[in-house]
């Protein structure tokens, strides 16, 4: 089985090298993340913090948005490019099992998103560090930001395999998975943010309100690095809603998420016809 899902990974590296995906994703995640660890550095002196800590803060906000487009871009058109294209038939005929082939897809497209993540924010850090200084407790947030990142990205390619086992084009995959970033990247909070607001400090304020933010993964991912680094919690305002959650409820629910995503992108694949 191992073999397997090896040689299905290592087809879909090769084209994902071929068609510049893991350069272009690497080159965003180092422009992005530069460019916020430099504009953001202003806050240093007064915050009496070094810049590695607030660049952490900063690249924090950058992956809520970025990780999960980049894995939605990559995967939407897993299975519905395949059929597109004639290639799930001949797929399909090969000695390995449905969840095999996702598995191998999973395996390379996170590994091209673990590549870019580490290079973009491990040279922004450095350079931060480099630049405004850092210490430890700064370097275990960027270590930390680095690996949640990946997680939260996996979360992502799990859920582009479910849309795209759902489409019948890539087009109609490419326009789910836009819509499926908009929900959990922005209309959740806003939902929440209307809630919170009518509730005006309610029991759904201060009792419901975080298990229902945290069971989004963008959000426990936000959560978790929050409510792992004061420092990061002082410059990101997040705080209060941090610590009125136990420590586990954050990371839990977001090293839950990237199974859930695949055990449904498994489900809807199976039922795809070539």
């Amino acid at each position: 089985m191992i073999a397997r899902i090896s040689a299905i990974a290592g087809t879909e590296l090769s084209i994902l090298r071929r068609n510049m995906w893991l350069f272009m994703a690497t080159l965003i995640m180092v422009l992005f993340a530069l460019a916020l660890t430099f504009a953001g550095s202003a806050p240093t002196g007064t915050l009496g913090v070094d810049m590695l800590t607030v660049s952490v803060a900063s690249m924090t906000t950058l992956s809520v948005y970025l990780a999960p487009l980049l894995a939605l871009m990559m995967s939407f058109d897993a299975i519905s490019g395949d059929r597109d294209r004639g290639s799930l038939a001949l797929l399909l005929t090969y000695p390995a099992s449905r969840g095999e082939i996702l598995l191998g897809k999973f395996t390379a497209q996170l590994a091209a998103l673990a590549f870019a993540m580490t290079v973009g924010f491990g040279t922004a850090g450095a350079l931060a560090g480099f630049s405004g200084g850092a210490s430890a407790d700064s370097l275990i947030a960027l270590i930390r930001l680095v690996s949640t990142s990946i997680v939260l990205g996996a979360v992502f390619l799990g859920l582009g395999y479910m849309v795209s086992g759902f489409a019948r084009s890539s087009t109609a995959a490419a326009g789910m998975s836009a819509g499926l970033w908009l929900i959990f990247v922005v209309l959740f909070d806003l939902g929440l943010l209307g809630a919170v607001v009518m509730d005006d400090g309610g029991t759904f304020t201060q009792h419901i309100f975080p298990w229902v933010m945290v069971a989004n993964p963008a959000d426990a991912f936000r959560v978790w690095n929050i409510a792992a680094s004061d420092a990061v919690a002082v410059t990101s305002g997040m705080a209060g809603a941090a610590s009125a959650l136990p420590v586990w409820a954050a990371p839990l629910s977001l090293l839950l998420w990237p199974l859930a995503a695949l055990l449904l992108a498994r489900a809807t694949f199976g039922r795809v016809e070539p």
